[in-house]
């Protein structure tokens, strides 16, 4: 039987959501493997001067423990 893990992480990006959401997935599998799926739960924008500074994703990371059996 599978065990899936879901993790909640935040990213950002200067560019695009888009981009958001890939810098937290490129992120996360420097540590985890076996990463299923990324729901992206929320996004934001910070704003200074009237103007967007950047991009924010958060995002639930799910991803298969291993069967260490």
């Amino acid at each position: 039987m599978a065990i899936v893990k879901v993790i909640e992480v935040i990213a950002s990006s200067e560019k695009s959501f888009e981009d958001a959401v890939q810098n937290a997935v490129q992120e996360v599998t420097k540590t985890i493997h076996n990463v299923d799926s990324v729901f992206v739960k929320d996004l934001k924008v910070h704003v200074n001067d009237g103007k967007i500074t950047t991009y924010g994703a958060i995002c639930k990371v799910a991803f298969r423990l291993d069967d260490k059996r």
